[in-house]
């Protein structure tokens, strides 16, 4: 079986079965109980970094291990510095992009996310805090759920977002939190190339209107990134990315919704997936192929 430079092995069997995402997919959905997608994922990050990746890894457990350059937390009430506007200027992306971010965390319509552009690109508003102040109409819509939590969040300097970097979300109780600084830092890394993105746990990133925003930004194929989706819940929003799935030790009506939204057809194709094996469901335009195998020793 042919396989890319950036192929990965994910079980062990009478041959290694390996992820390719240049033939199988650019986004890998990992689904299992309790810590078996953190702990495989753990392992699958130190195997691009192995080969030359950088890792970017969203973590709402706090328990993922790991080797990284910066390491983000975030905490409800701390200053972040994730204000989409400050970032902006700090070079991260685009003023249309950063207001774009405002317009979907607050509910903007189209003529009042245009009016506040403008105003960003006049200078007249260099922060999220400072469009609350301007007593536009904008500022209004804003302040409709604008909280002490949001200004806290937007304070500060902008962090360093090069390297490899863990963002930290085990300590946040906010999910309306989480998922503004997925959704930030999405957008910072959605064009990030040789890196591998880590997502722990997809299905509570992906919660909020700013989180279902956000994962788009990353599941997008791109050439020379790879991502993976780590969940213990089988969510339709999850299942229907495109891409592989990699499925773990779980619950046997668990196991059977994602064969069947994977599209394996019943019979000996679908076996029990154990403590420590795992099934790897790869389709293509032709066919749907299934490979079952052990875990290897990295995981265990």
């Amino acid at each position: 079986m042919r396989h890319s430079r950036i192929a990965v092995k994910v079980l062990e069997g009478e041959e290694p079965i390996f992820y390719d995402p240049v033939y199988n997919g650019r986004t890998l959905k990992i689904f299992g109980m309790d810590d078996y997608p953190v702990r495989f994922l753990s392992y699958l990050m130190r195997q691009y970094r192995e080969i030359g990746y950088s890792t970017v890894v969203f973590d709402t457990t706090g328990d993922f291990k790991g080797e990284f350059d910066e390491i983000l937390k975030i905490r409800d009430g701390g200053n972040m510095g994730l204000d989409p506007i400050n970032l902006y200027k700090a070079g991260y992306f685009d003023p249309y992009t950063a207001v774009t971010i405002v317009q979907t965390l607050y509910g903007l319509d189209r003529s009042l996310t245009d009016r506040l552009y403008v105003d960003v690109l006049l200078g007249k508003v260099s922060s999220v805090p400072e469009a609350v102040k301007r007593n536009e109409k904008y500022s209004e819509v804003i302040l409709e759920s604008y909280t002490p939590l949001d200004e806290a969040f937007y304070t500060g300097e902008p962090p360093k977002l090069e390297g490899s970097i863990l963002v930290d979300m085990g300590e946040t109780h906010s999910i309306t939190l989480v998922g503004m600084a997925f959704l930030i830092l999405a957008a910072v890394f959605e064009k990030k190339r040789n890196t591998a993105i880590g997502l722990v746990d997809g299905a509570v990133l992906g919660y909020t209107t700013a989180g279902s925003a956000a994962l788009p930004l990353l599941t997008r194929p791109l050439k020379h990134r790879v991502t993976a989706i780590a969940s213990q819940y089988s969510l339709d929003s999850l299942l229907n990315i495109a891409g592989p799935t990699l499925l773990l030790y779980h619950d046997p009506d668990v196991q059977s919704l994602v064969y069947e939204a994977s599209g394996v057809p019943p019979g000996p194709t679908r076996k029990f997936v154990g403590k420590k094996s795992g099934t790897l469901i790869v389709r293509s335009p032709e066919s749907v192929d299934v490979y079952h195998g052990e875990l290897p020793e990295g995981v265990l």
